[in-house]
């Protein structure tokens, strides 16, 4: 899309938006150069930012294919979709279990525009779409379209990868994530990731805070312990809490540095 089309459905394509900046890290097209840029310069402060990207993508494809393959999940939330690339949620969950249904959830008018055009359910399943806000899980829990879809009643896997740096503010993510998981049954399983500067040294982490307070950057990081107690109350996945690359790794895959991921991961079921 360029970015006369973009305007003509209200998409700003000068101001960067984390969907299309992650798109670009993970080598796509669907991207300005707005988002290019931002891209651009936080990886001249953070080289392996790519990196992380990709781990992240890896991570979504391995969790989804546990949750289909060994915990008989067939319904999935997905929100903060990000735009399409290879091996999305449904594509990943319908190869082991045609019969997964899914709904996706993102802010972005540009992410629903290429997801209504390219995200096609197979003919068991099914995948619709909601343009909405984490910042509104009411909106979210609320939208017929996640009831048509979803059956509640039964486990859903709430998919939350890479979107819960987005919500700004000490402990201001756990509040979102337990009105979710509320609105879900016992069985269901919460998977995230979330963007942290633990592994940093000093310098960066103080880089990274300036990037942040002059708004060079909108990724509010978070350290293990207040990742770790949006899954409280939930039973912890072995390994537990871990870097994304980390997380039960394909046989034989090469392990990064931790400084080089920068992702915190976990997958647990609500008893």
């Amino acid at each position: 899309m360029d970015q006369a089309s973009a305007a003509a459905r209200g998409i700003d394509p000068t101001q960067p938006h984390p969907a299309r900046r992650y798109n670009y890290w993970l080598g796509g097209k669907d991207n300005f150069a707005a988002d290019r840029a931002s891209g651009d310069e936080l990886q001249r402060h953070f080289p392996a930012v790519r990196l992380g990207a990709l781990a992240n993508r890896a991570l979504l494809q391995r969790a989804t294919r546990f949750l289909a393959e060994e915990a008989g999940i067939r319904q999935f939330l997905d929100i903060g979709t990000g735009l399409p690339t290879a091996d999305n949620t449904h594509e990943v969950a319908q190869r082991h279990a045609p019969e997964s249904r899914i709904v996706y959830v993102d802010n972005d008018p540009l992410v629903m525009v290429h997801a209504r055009a390219l995200l096609n359910s197979s003919p068991e399943g099914r995948t619709a779409y909601i343009e909405a806000d984490l910042n509104d899980p009411e909106a979210i829990l609320a939208n017929p379209v996640l009831h048509e879809t979803l059956d509640l009643k039964q486990p859903v896997g709430l998919m939350l990868i890479a979107v819960l740096h987005f919500i700004h503010g000490d402990g201001a993510a756990q509040p979102i994530v337990r009105r979710l998981l509320d609105a879900l049954p016992s069985g269901s399983y919460l998977v995230a990731t979330h963007a942290t500067s633990d592994f940093g040294t000093p310098e960066q982490q103080a880089l990274y805070r300036q990037l942040v307070e002059t708004g060079r950057s909108d990724v509010w990081t978070r350290p293990r312990d207040e990742f770790a107690a949006l899954f409280e109350g939930l039973e912890l996945i072995e390994p537990g809490v871990v870097p994304a690359s980390e997380w039960r790794p394909d046989e034989g895959a090469e392990i990064p540095s931790r400084a080089d991921i920068n992702i915190w991961t976990a997958v647990a079921r609500k008893p």
